[in-house]
């Protein structure tokens, strides 16, 4: 199944939430399901945000199992888990432009295309995410500190010295679990490069 099939029929089979059909019409609008998960690291390549997003949902459902059993949905919703999965890089619509640059192939310069960060909304990351998405629709707290801190240790505001993550962690749980799904989702699932 293509990644853009996949990432609709989770969306559409889990998530009701009020404002959901608006944000998805956005979503199909924009360059979400063409646009590279990074410029050169993990999925980058045409369609590499979508199948990154679907890559995620897997890892953090079986990550919720993993933890909480079976009957995980006394602990989250199966919708809470496909919006936080699917959405928390909607940052990065409108976010990479495609420019070209020379490259030397077999002794001959050649023009080659490369994706270029070129933030249409400069907000940040996560924080950037929750912004978004709740201009269409409400998130649960968990939810937004889940989207919110996904990038972890790799986040400035991490960097920089501040405890935000540390205690959104220790409170939410959820979004720890997130932030590790994220991360083996980029390491483990998906290859370095592609442009």
């Amino acid at each position: 199944m293509e990644a853009k099939d996949e990432f609709l029929e989770i969306f559409y089979d889990n998530i009701e939430r009020e404002g959901s059909e608006a944000l998805l019409e956005w979503l199909q609008k924009s360059d979400f399901f063409d646009a590279p998960a990074s410029t050169n690291n993990h999925s980058a390549f045409r369609g590499g945000l979508c199948l990154h997003s679907v890559n995620v949902y897997k890892r953090f459902l079986s990550l919720i199992k993993q933890e909480f059993g079976e009957n995980f949905e006394r602990i989250i919703s199966k919708e809470s888990i496909a919006i936080i999965a699917l959405l928390h890089d909607v940052c990065k619509v409108d976010f990479y432009v495609t420019e070209m640059r020379n490259v030397k192939e077999d002794g001959v310069w050649v023009q080659k295309p490369y994706y270029k960060v070129e933030d249409s909304l400069p907000y940040g990351h996560g924080e950037k995410s929750v912004y978004i998405i709740s201009a269409f629709m409400k998130l649960t707290r968990e939810e937004a500190m889940a989207i919110n801190w996904h990038m972890g240790g790799f986040d400035p505001r991490v960097r920089a010295g501040g405890y935000g993550m540390s205690e959104a962690f220790y409170k939410y749980p959820i979004a720890a679990l997130f932030h590790i799904s994220d991360f083996l989702a980029t390491y483990m699932d998906e290859e370095k490069g592609g442009n």
